[in-house]
């Protein structure tokens, strides 16, 4: 080794400089030596290509067709431009009304209960068999019905789900802890059978109403119609309604509560376990518009959250669940001094008060613990006395007694009540106590306050897991109306007696209904929320997340603000004006997105919204600037209108309402065209239909006849290309015509445009897919996308037709054609090689060239980044970045993609680690630091996404999300996920950059590319040079979502 080293040093330096110079050179010419990608050639594919595909989308589909008709009409037909303000009263007048009749429901079964009670003498030894929901229908060995139950006739019935019922009878639910012959249980029950009637009358006089029930306060459930109760998998019945959101809710008043725990060291083992499950359980009683926090204390006063230090918070369902958690991991130790947390609590609860905050009604003090030394007379003097507007309630824990006498002083002292918990199985009776307690001047007062629940999923009922995937995701939820009942019996008035609370369960989807889709327009919609700025119905609310296979309800489901949906109006104008319960209109440029997130859209909304009167909820209403405020008006006779009506390839939107089938249950067989046909032949005539809804049809149907001739004719003149398989219409009536031009045997596509392709039809919260977008695209140029159903991939070819008439330009509707793979794939390798004749003489660069060559790699990509065609059939359908990062990060420098920065409040996301913020900021009184935390993330984001600064990407700013649009790898052990906000990007194509070249340096090769765009269409042609690898230099551009961290310091 020696001797080498010695001659390299005997080496001149010239020598070495000589060989640095052809090292360069060698790779000079290696760098330099690459494929010339002939711009030219690539523009003239893009051109013959973009003939045929104008050629071959507008022959199939029919549109010139259909635009020529719609120019013949133009002279008889008005464009009428939509007052949202106008619109916006009306559908509120109609909700009003709707919401109306069933508190006036609600309100006959609280008169029925509070007389039936009222002339009924308690009787110690009543024996009464009534019908127990558990035991109907129920056998012995020998043949004999069950005790409490008997024959109990039940029918499938359409208007309940499809359940089977009885709409002649209720029938008694009683939970398993509750003894069903308990002598007051019985008194109650029996009293409770004068409400049958009311509920038989209440469905014959409002047959939209769905659930009424009677919960008592001894606990049994009286349910209309009655149906048989499945118990849990142990043969419980856990349910108790005595827990439930609506009758809290409506058996107290709004509340301050503060949850004092002894935590020291007399607490261990199974008091503890005891105290624990007393906080959750004191929790669930607790709701949105009530205000909460929770100490521990010993030698110390300690918050179980210290972020909420001194102060209240919402008890919402993300608050409750965050606090739970926190209540777990408490452990004992150290020596109970109540004094200061209650000198704490009191602090809290007088300043919330003296502050105008918090519900701004009762306020009360739950202490949970083993014993109190003493009394604590100088705190209550110095807080609470004389007033005593702070009630106490106290929970002695354990079997000991010795500390019992103190504990109970401190409760009766202060208007409050003392229970002893020895088990676990007492709980739930001992805690329900205290809202007894709550309800006595409400009793005492008669004061009859109807309230209406937050929006909720009805999880007890046996076929809910079938609704999660039959119904609009957003419109799964319900609200009750509820009312309490309070015995009117002279001897007992002053003692604020509650029998019980009455309700009744309204489905969201129902309301919404009296906002039209057909008004709305192809992006508009209407949404409902509560005054505390939660959504009760919203098109954007996705309730349901997926966990495996199974679809659930996400955990905070109900507690989803409005700013969270409309993340646009950073300055939360138009929640604020809602949340007061204003009336007026505001104006937002938004960032839209449909497919699933997957594409972007600018759009710019005018909102309008007003309050519902009696109720704490406001209706909301966007309209789309543009083409979603213009309607076409046309006339056409019922005869001429009937006729086309009735084509086979005509359909109408199944989930809209254009006559109401469910007040006469001889109607509810119909479908909506069959019943909409039999009103406007005369056979109906007493129904109630929406008479403009049916005109425009008419008018729909007759001018889009001409395509079913038109389109049989090429099926009949055997001029139909294989792979052309089907062509389709919709118009904004709902109205739609298919023709399929392939069976459905050799179809690839065959689940589009079938009833389960919720995302192509016209739904309740939605219009197809390609019809929305081809809404927001050229007239007359189609719109080209992939779709990739569960593996099959196809492609979609749609364009908006228009009328225009006085200066205005409305849309009329959209058509297209759907066709494989095969059939573009075949057109498209056909036009995209050079002969080996060409005439290269004048073509700079490689000649002939060929798409089909190993050295190229061609695509064509849509207006949002995502690839129709390329070499590799996987390929098709995936963001373009995630195949090829160079080329794309190229294209975003040029201009030619512009990033879009998208955000999503309502994800699901990887358990990392515990989190101190959820799907919405935990803080409530800090609601407004939070609010412009998240503005500035929306916009900085928006300007590091916009700029493509990785850096921040990759920080630890970011974790993966596994966001609710976006589903990542199957993967073999499913991690919890817990709600997340996520921000990702979309991309937009600019049109005004009509080609680009270029060569990006990869390290040891230079990969040349050519962009052209696809004249009179949304696609590029791109062609990249397949043997120079950029991926170490670049990375794959991803479109996945990346969880949004919050430091509060």
């Amino acid at each position: 080794m020696s001797g080498v080293g010695s001659r390299m040093e005997g080496r001149t330096p010239g020598f070495v400089k000589l060989l640095r110079i052809l090292g360069f050179f060698c790779l000079w010419i290696t760098a330099e030596a690459q494929m010339k990608i002939p711009p030219e050639t690539v523009q003239q594919w893009a051109s013959v290509f973009s003939v045929q595909l104008r050629d071959l989308t507008t022959m199939y589909s029919g549109s010139l067709l259909l635009q020529k008709k719609l120019k013949d009409v133009e002279p008889i037909v008005k464009i009428v431009e939509l007052d949202g303000g106008d619109l916006v009263k009306d559908y509120s007048d109609d909700i009003e009304r709707m919401l109306g009749s069933k508190m006036k429901s609600v309100k006959r079964l609280a008169e029925s209960a509070e007389d039936a009670d009222l002339y009924h003498d308690f009787n110690a030894s009543l024996e009464f068999d009534y019908y127990n929901a558990m035991m109907i229908n129920t056998m012995d060995e020998d043949g004999n019905y069950a005790d409490l139950g008997g024959e109990f006739p039940l029918e499938e019935n359409e208007h309940f789900n499809n359940l089977q019922v009885n709409t002649q009878q209720s029938d008694i639910q009683v939970p398993t802890n509750v003894y069903n012959k308990d002598p007051n249980i019985l008194n109650a029950i029996y009293n409770s059978e004068a409400l049958n009637d009311v509920f038989i009358s209440n469905f014959q006089k409002d047959p939209t109403l769905t659930w009424q029930y009677f919960g008592s306060s001894t606990g049994f459930f009286r349910i209309y119609p009655g149906i048989k109760w499945t118990p849990d998998a142990n043969g419980v019945a856990a349910f108790d309604c005595r827990n439930r959101n609506w009758y809290i809710q409506a058996a107290t008043s709004p509340k301050d509560i503060i949850i004092m725990v002894d935590i020291s060291g007399s607490m261990k083992g199974l008091k503890m376990t005891i105290a624990k499950h007393t906080i959750n359980t004191i929790l669930d009683t607790l709701g949105e518009n009530d205000f909460v926090n929770v100490i521990a204390y010993t030698d110390y006063v300690r918050y179980v959250e210290p972020c909420f230090r001194g102060t209240l918070v919402q008890a919402d369902l993300d608050n409750r669940e965050h606090f739970k958690l926190l209540v777990e991991e408490l452990h004992v130790k150290g020596e109970a001094k109540i004094k200061n947390a209650m000198k704490e609590a009191f602090k809290i609860l007088n300043e919330a008060r003296a502050n105008g905050q918090g519900s701004m009604c009762n306020q009360a003090i739950m202490l949970i613990t083993d014993g109190a030394m003493e009394d604590f007379e100088s705190v209550f003097e110095e807080f609470n006395w004389p007033e005593r507007r702070v009630r106490v309630f106290t929970y002695l824990i354990g079997r000991e007694m010795t500390f019992a006498q103190n504990t109970k002083w401190i409760a009766c002292n202060n208007k409050g009540y003392y229970t002893h918990i020895s088990t676990l199985a007492d709980v739930q009776e001992n805690v329900m106590e205290y809202l007894h307690v709550l309800s006595r001047p409400m009793v005492i007062n008669h004061d009859h306050d109807i309230i209406w629940t937050e929006a909720y999923m009805d999880t007890v009922l046996p076929n809910t897991k079938e609704l999660f995937t039959t119904k609009a995701q957003s419109l799964l939820l319900m609200t009750s109306v509820a009312m309490p009942v309070f015995s009117k019996k002279k001897e007992t008035l002053s003692h604020g007696i509650l029998l019980g609370v009455v309700g009744s369960d309204i489905p969201l989807m129902e309301v919404m209904k009296l906002a039209p889709r057909y008004m709305l327009g192809a992006h508009g919609y209407a949404f409902l929320i509560t005054n505390n700025g939660y959504i009760l119905a919203h098109p954007d609310l996705r309730p349901l997340y997926k966990d495996g296979k199974k679809l659930k309800p996400k955990p905070n489901y109900n507690s989803v603000d409005l700013s969270e949906v409309e993340w646009e109006d950073t300055d939360e104008t138009l929640r604020t004006a809602m949340v007061k319960g204003e009336t007026g209109s505001i104006r937002l440029s938004i960032r839209a997105s449909v497919d699933k997130g997957k594409r972007p859209l600018y759009l710019i909304n005018d909102y309008f919204y007003t309050n519902i009167d009696e109720t704490p909820f406001s209706f909301g209403m966007a309209l789309t600037k543009g083409h979603g405020k213009l309607m076409i008006v046309g006339n056409v006779s019922v005869e001429e209108g009937l006729h086309d009506l009735t084509s086979p390839d005509l359909s109408i939107a199944s989930e809209w309402t254009y006559c109401e089938t469910d007040i006469d249950p001889a109607h509810r067989k119909y479908s909506q065209l069959q019943v909409a046909i039999r009103y406007l032949l005369g056979k109906e005539p007493d129904l109630e239909c929406d008479e403009v809804l049916l005109q425009q049809t008419l008018f729909d149907a007759v001018v889009t006849a001409p395509l079913e001739a038109y389109w049989n004719a090429l099926m009949l003149n055997d001029r139909v290309e294989p792979g052309v398989e089907t062509a389709f219409l919709g118009t904004r009536s709902g109205l739609m015509r298919i023709m399929r031009y392939a069976g459905v045997e050799t179809r690839v596509a065959k689940r589009f445009l079938t009833p389960g392709d919720k995302d192509n039809l016209f739904t309740i919260d939605h219009f197809p897919l390609w019809y929305r977008l081809a809404v927001e695209y050229t007239p007359g140029i189609f719109y080209y996308y992939p779709v990739n159903d569960k593996g099959v991939k196809y492609i979609i070819a749609t364009t908006a037709v228009t009328v225009s008439s006085e200066g205005k330009t409305a849309m009329a509707g959209a058509i297209g054609v759907q066709m494989s793979l095969d059939l573009l794939e075949k057109r498209f390798w056909a036009i995209a090689k050079q002969p080996s004749d060409t005439d290269c003489s004048n073509i700079e660069g490689v000649c002939p060239l060929s798409c089909e060559s190993a050295d190229l790699n061609c695509f064509l990509v849509d207006n949002n980044g995502f690839i129709v065609l390329s070499k590799e059939r996987n390929e098709v359908g995936r963001f373009f970045g995630e195949v090829d990062g160079s080329v794309m990060a190229s294209l975003i420098k040029m201009g030619m993609f512009k990033k879009v920065s998208l955000f999503d409040y309502q994800a699901m996301c990887k358990n990392s680690h515990h989190h101190a913020s959820s799907a919405r900021p935990l803080l409530s009184p800090f609601y407004g630091i939070v609010a412009l935390m998240r503005w500035f993330f929306s916009n900085a984001l928006m300007f590091l996404l916009d700029f493509n600064l990785c850096g921040l990407w990759h920080s630890d700013y970011f974790v993966d999300a596994k966001a609710g649009y976006h589903t990542s790898h199957k993967q073999k052990k499913v991690e919890a996920l817990q709600p997340c906000d996520t921000a990702y990007p979309g991309f937009m194509y600019d049109s005004s950059v009509r080609e680009a070249n270029s060569l990006i340096k990869c390290g040891r090769c230079q990969k040349m590319f050519v962009v052209q765009q696809i004249p009179d269409s949304n696609l590029v042609l791109v062609v990249t040079q397949a043997d120079c690898d950029c991926s170490r230099q670049y990375g794959p551009i991803l479109l996945e979502p990346k969880e949004i961290k919050y430091i509060l310091h």
